[in-house]
């Protein structure tokens, strides 16, 4: 009446697959890691690239900013001179040329980037200009201090 642990026959070896053939497979791990660094990357790099006009912003300890999209700029150099984005301008044209630029009308939110030696009063114009223009979602860019 004993049941012998060997029910299915075959002597107790098991078949196994052929261990030394050849493995079709591409293995696609490293190329996914390659690819999250390269993306890390440029979501990091991207944010750098995003206004040309080169000016010396004042240091502050604030915060970066979070963004998604590429910002709208308005730029004021050291003697003074106005540009949105990369295009130089005027006072005077500055609302005329900045209006069909924000894609959201007026609550656009303008990056005013106001170079360290820039007079004060010619960003505080600007800014006035564009508070009664309408955009009231004005913000200063300012860079991180040295040791950041």
């Amino acid at each position: 009446m004993a049941m012998s642990m060997n029910a299915g026959g075959g002597g107790g070896k098991r078949r196994r697959g052929n261990r030394g053939g050849v493995m079709a497979e591409i293995n696609m791990i490293p190329f996914i890691d390659v690819m999250l660094v390269l993306l890390i990357i440029f979501m990091v790099a991207a944010p750098m690239l995003t206004v040309g006009v080169p000016v010396d912003l004042p240091k502050t300890s604030a915060g970066e900013l979070n963004i998604d999209k590429k910002p709208l700029a308005v730029t004021i150099d050291n003697a003074g001179r106005l540009f949105i984005q990369e295009n130089e301008t005027t006072l005077e044209r500055l609302v005329g040329e900045l209006t069909p630029l924000a894609k959201e009308g007026f609550d656009e939110r303008i990056y005013v980037r106001g170079a360290a030696k820039a007079e004060y009063g010619k960003v505080a114009e600007v800014l006035a200009l564009l508070k009664k223009a309408g955009f009231n979602k004005t913000a200063l860019i300012n860079a991180p201090p040295d040791g950041k």
